[in-house]
C-alpha cells in the first residue's frame, strides 16, 4: 500500500541521513577546520576537545535502497566532536552539546558510585495468580513472596494489630518466584521459579531453590535443566522428616519428580497429566503416598524405590473416582487429616472427603481405590484454601463468598467461626496458621491479612494488582504515590511501610501512567491513558481538578520548582503548560510546546521555573521558553550551562554514559537524579535497577547493579531527602524500597545478630544441619542479603559487598 511504501522511504531516508552524517563527522576529523560554521554553534577552538573515541561500534544493515542495494551503515555508539557528543540510536545521530565548564570528559568520574543500595522494604504479595504462597515459619515469622524476591516477615502487634515489624529477604532467584514449601523443621525452605530469559535472549532454566530461613544461606539447587517452563507446585515429605521434595513442573504433561534433599538428585520421574496440576503433597503417615489435584482430577500416587539408586524409582498412579457426585472442573486444594483421610476443595464450592477401605487404611498410596465418603456444601463458587489447624479443625477460603468457615470433625461448621473478608481486599487465596489463635490470610488482590476469626482482619501487607508505570515522591515526607493498569492510586507511608490511603478511578478505561506532586504537598497531579488528568487533595483525597488535553495517553506530569505552572507532555506530541495557584488546587491553560515529531517521554524544568527540557520516542531533545511564551529553543547550544530541577530526561549530556551498548532505544524506562547531584539511579527493560554517579558522561560507565524485579523497571524514584530509591516493577506489581547508604557500608541484619561469621559446609552436610540454629551476619548465595526494613536490633553496618559492572573493576561483577 502506499502508507508502507512511505514507511519504507522515510526508514531508507533515517538511513541515508545517518550515513552522511557519520562521513561529515569522519572528513571534519580528517580535515582542517573549515571557515564555515554551524549556525546553531559558536566556533570555539577544537583543540579543547580534539578528540574521537568509539567505545564500541556496530555495522547496521537496513532495508533494500531503491537501486536495489542494501544500505550499511558503520554507527558508532559515541563520538565526541569538538563542542559536543554525539550519540547514535538505531543509526539516527543524537547531538548532546558540552558544558563550558568542562575542559576535558577524562576530568569526569568514571567508576561506579561510592553510595550502594540495600532492600529495605517490599510491598506487594503475589496472590493474584500463584498458589503454595503463605507459610508461617518456626521463628514466627510469615513467608511469601512477589517478583524474584521470598519475603520473611515478622509482625508487631496482637492480633488484628497494626502492621510494622520487619522484612528480610532470599534474593537468590534469576526470574518470578511461583511457589514454596516449608520443610517440616520449619526452618529450610524451597522455592521454586519460572522459566526466563536475560537481556542478551538467553534462556533462565527453572529451578528449585532449598534455602536456610535463618541465614539465608542456598543449601542445594535442584533440578537445574530438569524442569520446562517453570516450577508449578512442590512438597517436602513429612513422615521421614523432609528427605524428600516432590516437584510439578509447568511443561504440557506437567512432569511429576521426586528428588533426595541432601544430595539433589532425582529418584523417579513420571508424566503426570495434560492438565494443570495445582497441588501436590506427600502423606503425612507414609511418603511413598503422593497426592496431586488441579483440572477435573486428583491422583493418588504411589513411589517406590526412593532408597535405591537415584532415577530408578517408579510412580505409579490411581485416579480419585467420583462416583455418583459432579465431577468439579477444578480441585484447588487439599489437605490431610490426622485419620488419613484427605478433604478436596472444588470449584464447586463443595468439600469432598476420600477416604480408602479397612484394609487399606493404615497404608495409604499401597494398592485400593480411594473413594468419596463425604461431601459437604461449603461456599458459593471455588474453594481456593484448605488449612488444618493444630486443634484438628479445618478452615476453608471462599473464592466468590470471601468466607473463612472453620470445621468440626464429620465436617460440621461452627457456625460462631465464621468470617467475611471484605470485597476490596479479594478472595481468600492462602490461609496459614501463626502463633496461638493467629491466622494469616493471602487474598487473589495482592493483600496479606492478619488476625482471627473473633476480632477478623486487617492488613498487614498490601500491593497493586496489575502493571505499574506512575511514581512520584512526596517533597518534604518520606511518601510515595503509585499508579497502574488496576486503576488504583496509592500513597505510602515509607516510614511505616503502609499504604496510607488508595482510591478507585472507577472508570473501566482510565489507568494511572504518571504524577507528580506539587512542591507544596498539598495536591498530587496524575495523568491518565485517555488524555484525562486529575488533580487530588492529598488529605482529603478529593479531586480538585478533572482536565482533558487531547484524547492521547499522558506519559509525563511534572510541576516547576516555584509551584507555578505544571507540564503535562502527551501522546500526541505535545507538552501542555498550565499556570497554577499557589496551593495547587486550581490551574489555567498558559499554552502549548508544539514542536516534536513524536509522542513526548520525559521532561525537566530548569531551577529557576522557566524553561523545559524534553525527550521524545524518536530520541530528540528539545529545550523550551516556557516564561517567553513556550517557544522552542531552537539554538540547543545556548542550553548547554542550563541547571536543571530534577533530572529524569533519559537522553542528555549528563545521563548518556548510562545507555549500554547496542541498545535500540528502549533499554531504559526511566532514570533520576538525586537531589543531592551525586547519583543516578536506572530503570531498565531487563528486571534490574542500575545506580551510577552523576554526572554519568563516560561511554560505558559502570554502575552497581541490583535483581529482585521479575518484569521490566517501569520507574525509580529518590525521596525527598536521598534516604531511599523506590522502585516499580511493571508486570510483577512490585514496590521495592531501597535504601540508600553511604560509602563503603551496607546494613546487614540476622535474624539474631551475635558478631560472628562461619563458613557454610558442603551442601548436603549444610542440608542436614541446618535445623540446627545458625547466627550468621553477612551477604547469602545469589543477592539473599540477610536486611530489615525497620532495623530491629542485631543490625550493623559492614563493608559493602555489591556487585559492580563495567570493565577493570576488579570485584565480581556482570558485565553490561
Amino acid at each position: 500500500s502506499l502508507s508502507q511504501r512511505l514507511q519504507v522511504q522515510e526508514k531508507e531516508m533515517e538511513l541515508v541521513k545517518a550515513a552522511l552524517a557519520e562521513a561529515l563527522r569522519l572528513l571534519r576529523l580528517h580535515a582542517p577546520p573549515s571557515p564555515l560554521q554551524d549556525p546553531d554553534t559558536p566556533a570555539p577552538t577544537r583543540d579543547r576537545y580534539a578528540c574521537c573515541h568509539t567505545p564500541s561500534s556496530s555495522s547496521f544493515q537496513g532495508p533494500l535502497g531503491a537501486s536495489g542495494c542494501r544500505v550499511v551503515v558503520d554507527t558508532p555508539l559515541f563520538s565526541v566532536e569538538g563542542i559536543s557528543v554525539k550519540m547514535f540510536l538505531r543509526g539516527r545521530p543524537i547531538t548532546m552539546y558540552i558544558p563550558s565548564g568542562i575542559r576535558s570528559l577524562e576530568e569526569l568520574p568514571s567508576g561506579p558510585p561510592p553510595e550502594t543500595l540495600s532492600l529495605d522494604w517490599v510491598y506487594g504479595y503475589r496472590g493474584r495468580d500463584s498458589r503454595s504462597n503463605l507459610f508461617v515459619l518456626r521463628s514466627g515469622e510469615v513467608v511469601y513472596f512477589i517478583a524474584c524476591v521470598v519475603v520473611l516477615y515478622r509482625p508487631e502487634g496482637g492480633p488484628g494489630g497494626p502492621g510494622g515489624g520487619g522484612q528480610r529477604h532470599y534474593r537468590g532467584h534469576t526470574d518470578c518466584v511461583r511457589c514454596l514449601a516449608v520443610h517440616p523443621d520449619g526452618v529450610r525452605v524451597a522455592s521454586g521459579q519460572t522459566a526466563g530469559v536475560d537481556k542478551d535472549g538467553k534462556p533462565l532454566q527453572p529451578v528449585v531453590h532449598v534455602w536456610d530461613s535463618e541465614t539465608l544461606l542456598k543449601l542445594q539447587e535442584i533440578g537445574l535443566g530438569a524442569f520446562e517452563r517453570g516450577v508449578g507446585a512442590l512438597a517436602f515429605s513429612v513422615a521421614d522428616q523432609g528427605a524428600f521434595l516432590c516437584v510439578v513442573d509447568d511443561s504440557n504433561e506437567h512432569m511429576l519428580s521426586v528428588w533426595d534433599c541432601s544430595r539433589g538428585t532425582k529418584l523417579a520421574e513420571i508424566k503426570s497429566t495434560n492438565d494443570s496440576v495445582l497441588a501436590v503433597g506427600f502423606s503425612p503417615r507414609d511418603s511413598s503416598c503422593i497426592v496431586t489435584s488441579g483440572k477435573s482430577h486428583v491422583h493418588f500416587w504411589n513411589w517406590s524405590g526412593g532408597t535405591g539408586v537415584p532415577g530408578n524409582g517408579t510412580l505409579t498412579r490411581k485416579q480419585g473416582v467420583f462416583g455418583k457426585y459432579k465431577k468439579p472442573k477444578f480441585i484447588p486444594c487439599f489437605v490431610f487429616l490426622p485419620d488419613g483421610d484427605i478433604l478436596t476443595g472444588d470449584s464447586e464450592g463443595n468439600i469432598l472427603t476420600w477416604g480408602r477401605s479397612l484394609s487399606d487404611s493404615r497404608t495409604p498410596g499401597r494398592g485400593g481405590t480411594y473413594g468419596i465418603v463425604a461431601q459437604a456444601h461449603a461456599h458459593e463458587g471455588s474453594i481456593f484454601a484448605l488449612c488444618l489447624r493444630r486443634d484438628g479443625t479445618v478452615l476453608s477460603g471462599g473464592g466468590r463468598d470471601r468466607r473463612l468457615v472453620q470445621w468440626g470433625p464429620g465436617l460440621v461448621a461452627l457456625q460462631e467461626a465464621e468470617v467475611r473478608i471484605p470485597e476490596h481486599f479479594g478472595a481468600v487465596r492462602a490461609i496459614a496458621e501463626g502463633l496461638g489463635s493467629e491466622l494469616l490470610v493471602g487474598t487473589t488482590k495482592n493483600a496479606l491479612l492478619r488476625g482471627d476469626l473473633a476480632q477478623g482482619f486487617s492488613p498487614v501487607i498490601q500491593g497493586h494488582t496489575d502493571e505499574l508505570w506512575g511514581l512520584c515522591t512526596h517533597p518534604f515526607q518520606n511518601r510515595f504515590l503509585t499508579c497502574g493498569h488496576d486503576r488504583q492510586l496509592c500513597l505510602w507511608d515509607g516510614e511505616g511501610h503502609a499504604l496510607a490511603w488508595s482510591i478507585d478511578l472507577k472508570v473501566e478505561p482510565c489507568t494511572g501512567l504518571c504524577a507528580d506532586f506539587h512542591p507544596s504537598g498539598a495536591v498530587v497531579a496524575v495523568g491518565l491513558n485517555t488524555g484525562r488528568w486529575l488533580v487530588l487533595d492529598t488529605e482529603t483525597r478529593e479531586i480538585v481538578s478533572d482536565i482533558t488535553d487531547g484524547n492521547e495517553q499522558l506519559s509525563v506530569v511534572r510541576y516547576s520548582p516555584d509551584g507555578l505552572y505544571l507540564a503535562i507532555g502527551s501522546h500526541d506530541n505535545m507538552i501542555y503548560i498550565y499556570s497554577v495557584s499557589s496551593d495547587g488546587a486550581k490551574s489555567s491553560r498558559f499554552g502549548r510546546c508544539v514542536g516534536h515529531s513524536s509522542f513526548i517521554t520525559h521532561l525537566d524544568w530548569s531551577k529557576d521555573g522557566s524553561f523545559i527540557m524534553s525527550n521524545s520516542g524518536d530520541y530528540e531533545i528539545l529545550y523550551w521558553d516556557v516564561v517567553g511564551g513556550c517557544k522552542l529553543l531552537r539554538n540547543r547550544y545556548d542550553s548547554r550551562d542550563r541547571e536543571w530541577a530534577t533530572y529524569t530526561c533519559v537522553l542528555g549530556f549528563h545521563v548518556y554514559g548510562v545507555w549500554p551498548d547496542g541498545s535500540d532505544g528502549t533499554d531504559i524506562n526511566s532514570l533520576c537524579r538525586s537531589h543531592n547531584e551525586r547519583v543516578v539511579a536506572v530503570a531498565d527493560d531487563f528486571c534490574k535497577v542500575h545506580l551510577f554517579q552523576y554526572p554519568c558522561a563516560r561511554a560505558k560507565a559502570p554502575s552497581l547493579v541490583y535483581g529482585g524485579h521479575g518484569s521490566h523497571v517501569t520507574s525509580v524514584r529518590f525521596t525527598h531527602d536521598d534516604s531511599h530509591l523506590i522502585s516499580l516493577g511493571g508486570k510483577d506489581a512490585s514496590i521495592f524500597q531501597w535504601r540508600v547508604l553511604a560509602p563503603g557500608l551496607v546494613l546487614r541484619i540476622g535474624r539474631r545478630c551475635s558478631g560472628r561469621r562461619r563458613t557454610p559446609r558442603r551442601a548436603g552436610q549444610a542440608f542436614r544441619a541446618a535445623g540446627r540454629a545458625q547466627r550468621l551476619v553477612g551477604l547469602g548465595e545469589g543477592g539473599g542479603e540477610p536486611e530489615s526494613g525497620s532495623g530491629p536490633a542485631g543490625a550493623e553496618l559492614v563493608p559493602e559487598e555489591a556487585e559492580r559492572t563495567g570493565a577493570g573493576l576488579g570485584v565480581p561483577g556482570v558485565r553490561r
